[in-house]
């Protein structure tokens, strides 16, 4: 498949190390589905900073295609985290930095290109929510990150536009979480999908759910983009026809336990 990422480059800066790991949800989706034999891309706004600057060496060397990414004058996005007990403690962010102040917007020619994806994703951070009426009239399959700090007006305005949506959904029960995906889900979804940490994911096509144990981790290393490796992996299974929902979760869970072995969201740190 050819696959994009839409929207946040950022570093992570681990207060504890002095050292930026290159993550973000967009560069993450794209980075994992390259490592899973796709063909990908990132469209999105740096900075022209350290961090923008070392960013595009990281999607360069990595052999993602960001030929129609920008680059603004100022501070990439980026986030404070420190590591507790082997789990990242995210402590401020620039908000986004240049990719807030200037939203991405898309041309004629940004626009073709898009078409040439079968899949464009994107997640609650990624500064271009703006950009979903656009890709839906554009016929473009979109699969949106939710998060955990999503609002019930953010569901309510975006579930609609996507049609693959991902909530990480921790402490909440069984039933709590089937209730919430049967309530939000939408002709024009295909699968939504919750993430619980430690515990089994559950997905709903809008006639059954499905429900697969985490993938036991003896001892992780970092779990930075985790529940960013588990919704790509799924989606490069699922859409490419490999397996159903149910086997596409054990991927999944497979495949977010093998990124827990990796500091920062995929390597590739340096010191700031």
């Amino acid at each position: 498949m050819k696959v994009l990422g839409l929207g946040d480059a950022v570093v992570d800066k681990y207060i504890n190390k002095y050292t930026m790991y290159p993550g973000g949800n967009a560069l993450n989706f794209a980075v994992f589905a390259k490592r899973l034999g796709q063909q990908a891309g990132f469209l999105g706004v740096l900075g022209s900073d350290q961090a923008g600057s070392y960013l595009k060496k990281v999607i360069d060397k990595l052999q993602i295609d960001s030929s129609h990414a920008r680059t603004e004058k100022g501070e990439n996005g980026y986030s404070k985290v420190k590591i507790v007990d082997n789990d990242r403690i995210f402590i401020g962010s620039n908000k986004g930095g240049v990719s807030a102040q200037n939203l991405l917007k898309l041309s004629a020619v940004d626009e073709d290109y898009l078409k040439n994806f079968d899949l464009i994703h994107i997640g609650l951070y990624g500064q271009v929510d703006h950009l979903l009426d656009k890709l839906q009239s554009l016929d473009l399959k979109v699969s949106y990150d939710f998060s955990d700090n999503f609002t019930n007006e953010k569901v309510d305005m975006l579930i609609n536009k996507v049609a693959y949506g991902f909530f990480s959904l921790s402490g909440k029960s069984d039933e709590a979480v089937k209730s919430f995906l049967q309530q939000v889900y939408t002709s024009n979804n295909k699968v939504l999908l919750a993430t619980r940490g430690s515990e089994a994911a559950i997905a709903y096509d809008g006639k059954r759910f499905f429900e697969k144990a985490a993938t036991a981790i003896e001892k992780s290393v970092d779990t930075m983009a985790a529940g960013d490796a588990f919704i790509t992996a799924f989606l490069v299974a699922y859409l490419s026809k490999q397996v159903g929902i149910e086997e596409s979760m054990v991927k999944a869970h497979e495949f977010a336990a093998e990124i827990c072995q990796l500091n920062g969201s995929f390597g590739l740190g340096v010191k700031y």
